[in-house]
């Protein structure tokens, strides 16, 4: 408890008093998004501020009553955030001592709204560069795996997927079809496992897949490489669709390095 102590009065010098420096007059009663609860919105933004590095870990957040008077919300409302937040593992609590920042490493990064406030934080580039590197672990194993085991209707899914991307008329349209081609190809594996894992990655792969379509130069060239997947997969050629894939990453690892 001791070192809790020492921990809360050093970082409520340091920490809270920089982020406090940023709250500026900003109010949940009027910024809240339709159909969201007060809670729920408060919750994020906090969250965003944490993950943005407003909030650094070890920081020992404003307690109950000066969260109400800054957001002009009731104290419960501020309660149920801050568990929120705790479930998210970004916080943790104890009495007397407060709410206080977790480490990074604490974080759960495959929550859907953790992804979310990560995409958007400033240090896009980390963003692009961790979601990529899952991608390289998991994608070309699991696309071979569905070349073996896709079902018709899978195959179709793909299909269309890559269809549409390739129809799209603006950047929203082909990065939701983009999404749905990869999230598709995760289904197909046949590892259950994947399934659920490729659900919490979807926002990730929303916003790195707008990034770089973006910024890419020849969309008929990155459009082709998801063919070659498409085609692979139908075929049935779990080696080939390997090698697509990890031609595919390569490309957009480059999009990313070059910009």
């Amino acid at each position: 408890m001791k070192d809790e102590k020492s921990k809360a009065s050093s970082a409520q010098a340091g920490g809270t008093a920089i982020a406090e420096r940023s709250l500026g007059q900003r109010r949940i009663g009027s910024a809240r998004i339709a159909g969201t609860s007060v809670h729920a919105s408060l919750a994020s933004e906090i969250g965003q501020r944490i993950v943005r590095g407003d909030y650094p870990p070890g920081t020992i957040l404003p307690n109950e009553q000066q969260w109400s008077q800054t957001f002009e919300v009731s104290r419960s409302a501020v309660r149920e955030a801050i568990k929120m937040l705790m479930a998210k593992s970004l916080l943790a609590s104890r009495p007397k001592v407060g709410s206080w920042v977790e480490p990074r490493e604490r974080w759960n990064l495959l929550d859907r709204d953790v992804l979310a406030w990560y995409s958007a934080s400033p240090d896009r580039g980390a963003f692009l560069k961790t979601v990529q590197e899952f991608r390289h672990i998991i994608e070309p194993e699991a696309t071979a795996f569905a070349a073996m085991r896709r079902t018709e209707e899978q195959m179709a899914e793909i299909s269309q997927a890559c269809r549409e991307m390739g129809e799209a008329a603006t950047l929203q349209e082909r990065t939701r079809a983009d999404t749905r081609f990869h999230l598709a190809i995760l289904r197909a594996s046949g590892n259950d496992l994947l399934v659920p894992l490729g659900v919490l990655i979807e926002s990730a792969f929303d916003h790195l897949f707008s990034f770089t379509t973006r910024e890419v130069d020849d969309l008929q060239h990155a459009q082709k490489l998801h063919e070659a997947i498409e085609k692979n997969i139908r075929l049935q050629r779990p080696d080939a669709a390997r090698a697509a894939v990890r031609k595919l990453l390569a490309n957009t690892d480059d999009v990313i390095k070059s910009r």
